[in-house]
């Protein structure tokens, strides 16, 4: 049984893709350049908001001052919509509350700002959480391994103890570089390939499933 478990938060606890997707369209439009699809943004997401506009915007706008630009049109008109069409994959709840049950410390690891992202988790999950950590300014992003550290020396969690499930090559590589087991889930925004490639130790496809590894 893992003591600890650290979930990313995006195509892993929520399905936020279109909610993410319709502000950046929404950008988009208000400066007369093509809208992506949601498969498209399923791509964009997973290093920050930053790295976000920077691929939905036009090359010629990928400067540090034309995306820091952008992302003051876009942050204002996601908070108000964050909650448009987002929610629970199938089955979270009831895994959380199992978790939760067993005495299972659970935390959020995001590269959503942290200006957003703990008051996302509080109201889709209200109390399950002790520790949620988002992106922070001037503090590297997953799958730098700092803020992983930092979350985990206030949990007291140790890497033998302890369990990152995310839905990405970013949350794979954040577990390596912080010496953390890693579960890769199928039902987030990325594939089985993906996971594999980047060499996950564990795949599982259901919550149900990954309960039954954390709990075995």
């Amino acid at each position: 049984m893992y003591k600890h478990v650290i979930f990313d938060l995006d195509g892993t606890l929520l399905n936020t893709i279109d909610d993410l997707a319709a502000a950046g369209n929404w950008v988009c439009r208000n400066h007369g350049w093509p809208v992506h699809t949601v498969e498209e943004y399923k791509y964009f997401v997973g290093n920050g908001m930053a790295k976000l506009a920077e691929r939905f915007a036009p090359e010629d706008w990928r400067t540090p001052e034309r995306i820091a630009a952008l992302l003051e049109e876009f942050m204002p008109y996601y908070n108000a919509h964050k909650e448009d069409k987002t929610a629970p994959y199938p089955g979270i709840a009831a895994l959380l509350d199992r978790l939760k049950g067993a005495g299972v410390r659970m935390a959020v690891l995001s590269n959503k700002a942290h200006s957003l992202a703990p008051a996302i988790i509080e109201g889709y999950f209200p109390g399950v959480f002790a520790f949620v950590q988002g992106a922070l300014e001037g503090v590297p992003t997953k799958p730098d391994p700092t803020l992983l550290h930092r979350l985990m020396g206030e949990m007291g969690a140790t890497p033998a103890d302890t369990l990152f499930v995310g839905d990405s090559s970013v949350d794979i590589r954040t577990a390596k570089n912080g010496g953390l087991v890693s579960c890769g889930v199928l039902w987030g925004f990325r594939t089985r390939a993906e996971l594999e490639a980047k060499g996950a130790d564990r795949i599982v496809e259901t919550p149900e499933e990954l309960g039954e590894l954390i709990l075995r």
